[in-house]
């Protein structure tokens, strides 16, 4: 006990705190003017304060089972903002430490421990805190039926033989996820991309990556451990202002990295101590040197996520948190040379991020896009300054969902129509647009299209569609309500018609189909690692399987993902968690794929808590407003053939 109160006196500032400094923040200009990463020092007195944690923990393991809780808050000019400063134990007393109680702890929690035998069982998300109401849990196994489909002949016993199998997989997966997790300053800040043990070719799957930790971010949430994820958020944040260089050129204002590294670097001055260093990526020492265009959106809807979680809104209300959504918003509606709502990026800035042919407007950027316009709006506080940012992004929202869903569909009947397409149109009443030649459709799809169900294309540009199928796109499409109801179910429905193509033998096609021959060498530069069927020219990916099931139980079908995620478990474990497959069923394990891909595992967890608990879908997903219903509809009636003596709505949108 003795022992408990030295730590906890060292770490409230009553004995000398050396090895954790204040994060000196400043006023609110300071923090936006150096644009400075945070820096947490470790000097000699670090190897005794961790003998006395450890002391401590392994006293208290027994009645909590749990780690470290980090607390605490700092004056951030007129707002209180929380930090990670007092570490401390559950089982502790939260008013001995520096006089404050749970209560007066700004946006602080404890989280129980949970049962870790089996973390997905039990409340996950109680309704009245993410306000939805409860959905029964998917009933995906039949009495009396095997895996496979088939008659059980053993009965109950082998049922519950394959429930013991599942459940031993997923404890697995908890057990890999947590042994992935980054920590900094003590406290866990996110995820590695891979860990695993026989390979020493690691790159830089040792780094955090922004889309990568999506996934694991989600899986913490839904099982209600929320640290992790708010440091993730408040941390990532800092980077966000990072003034780096390449090639003397720094990246536009408000780029959040790619992916950074916690490094422990000598302090200067000194040779007993040493300094824990955030080092981000923005793509400088990236394969390619492509900046991530994604990585900024990913973090808008992760922070949303977070909110409705944890019902803890004081993140997303801080004023350094408001200004990095901005800057975020500034950078993506920034005028330009373009002419289109979409969103013009290069090749390979998103989670396909090497040359695969899909500069321009790729369908997954303008996806997350709208998602993340979505979401800031109704995250961004109501003030004076964020008028005119508000009012851009209401006509951005309206115009981009016009676009997509006008341009990008893709049907037999919208088939038939380019089949019939006249070109050279000029005028307002064209119906050709973009002058879309018929002979680009491609002979593969006018047999593969089914009579029911349709998809949005890859990419459109002047005389250009790329009518391959992008999974993340067409998924978060639905997720995000970017796509109709109508065009949602229409897209299930296509999954299902073309089951051995994209799904097969493991889920899920990240495009299809792939580039071969000529086009291969010709768009993909010969990648040698992008070969047909492999990695991102159509491998399968596993960590589709939570956009997969999200969209499915957002469209009220979840026994699709059910299937998938049957699937997907009769190999995932026994192959290691792999990151990506190869081949047109996906039969065989990435030829470059690494092994224990983490969000590959976060993916598999977050589908399988979902399916358990449909209703944690809600914290992802977003509902179409009926403004927005409105105007889109005003659009139609005005378009293709609008003329141009006709009177104007009272509502201009660029379509």
């Amino acid at each position: 006990m003795g022992t408990s109160v030295m730590l906890l006196q060292v770490l409230s500032g009553s004995l000398p705190r050396k090895f954790c400094p204040d994060l000196n923040l400043g006023s609110f200009d300071t923090v936006l003017g150096n644009k400075s990463h945070v820096k947490y020092r470790n000097n000699r007195y670090s190897a005794y304060v961790q003998s006395l944690k450890s002391r401590v923990l392994q006293s208290c393991a027994g009645s909590c089972g749990n780690a470290i809780q980090a607390i605490g808050n700092i004056s951030f000019g007129k707002s209180s903002i929380d930090r990670f400063q007092f570490l401390t134990c559950p089982c502790q007393k939260a008013e001995s430490i520096s006089g404050l109680t749970a209560e007066e702890v700004n946006g602080n929690w404890l989280v129980e421990a949970k049962n870790k035998s089996n973390p997905i069982k039990g409340e996950v998300n109680s309704p009245n805190v993410i306000g939805f109401q409860e959905v029964q849990p998917l009933e995906f196994e039949k009495e009396g039926l095997a895996s496979n489909g088939n008659l059980n002949r053993g009965g109950v016993g082998g049922k519950i033989s394959r429930k013991a199998r599942i459940d031993s997989i997923e404890d697995e997966a908890w057990k890999l996820l947590e042994e992935s997790m980054v920590y900094y300053c003590g406290s866990p800040l996110g995820t590695i991309a891979a860990k695993d043990p026989t390979s020493s070719n690691i790159l830089n799957y040792d780094q955090v990556f922004i889309r990568d930790f999506i996934p694991s971010g989600i899986a913490f949430l839904l099982k209600g451990d929320y640290d992790i994820v708010r440091n993730f958020i408040l941390h990532t944040l800092q980077l966000q202002s990072w003034e780096k260089t390449m090639d003397c050129h720094s990246p536009g204002q408000g780029l959040m990295p790619a992916s950074f590294k916690v490094r422990t670097v000598p302090l200067d001055g000194d040779e007993f101590a040493t300094e824990e260093v955030l080092d981000p990526d923005f793509g400088e020492a990236a394969i390619g040197r492509v900046a991530p265009v994604d990585s900024g959106l990913w973090w808008i809807i992760l922070l949303r996520a977070y909110g409705k979680s944890s019902g803890d809104l004081t993140v997303q209300e801080r004023i350094d948190v408001q200004t990095g959504i901005k800057m975020i918003l500034k950078l993506c509606l920034a005028d330009g040379f373009d002419m289109f709502p979409t969103l013009l990026v290069t090749d390979g800035s998103c989670m396909i991020d090497r040359r695969m042919g899909i500069h321009g407007h790729p369908l997954e950027i303008q996806a997350l896009f709208y998602s993340a316009l979505l979401c800031a709006r109704e995250m961004l506080a109501p003030e004076d300054g964020s008028a005119d940012l508000i009012r851009a992004l209401n006509n951005r929202l309206v115009a981009l969902s016009f676009h997509i869903r006008e341009y990008y569909w893709v049907d037999m009947k919208k088939l038939n129509e380019i089949y019939r397409y006249k070109t050279e149109e000029y005028s307002y009443d064209a119906v050709n647009k973009f002058n879309i030649y018929p002979d680009q459709i491609p002979p593969w799809l006018v047999e593969w299209m089914p009579k029911k169900g349709g998809y949005l294309i890859g990419n459109l540009q002047p005389a250009h569609m790329d009518f391959r199928f992008f999974a993340l796109g067409n998924l978060w499409s639905i997720v995000s309500s970017l796509a109709t109801k109508d065009q949602s179910h229409a897209i299930l429905d296509l999954v299902e018609a073309k089951w051995s193509d994209l799904v097969a033998d493991m889920p899920f096609k990240i495009c299809y189909p792939a580039l071969e021959g000529q086009e291969w060498r010709i768009i993909t530069g010969s990648d040698p690692k992008n070969t047909p069927w492999s990695y991102h020219n159509a491998g399968s990916w596993p960590t589709l399987l939570w956009q997969f099931t999200v969209a499915c139980i957002k469209m009220g079908r979840p026994e699709i993902a059910a299937k998938a995620v049957e699937i997907a478990e009769k190999r995932l474990s026994i192959d290691k968690w792999p990151e990506y497959y190869d081949t047109k069923r996906g039969r065989f394990i990435g030829k470059q794929a690494c092994l224990y891909q983490t969000w590959s595992i976060a993916g598999y967890l977050v589908a399988k808590q979902l399916l358990q608990n449909p209703s944690g879908a809600k914290i992802l997903t977003s509902e179409e407003d009926l403004e927005l219903v409105n105007a889109f509809n005003c659009m139609i009636d005005s378009n293709p053939r609008r003329k141009r003596g006709r009177k104007p709505s009272k509502k201009s949108y660029i379509v």
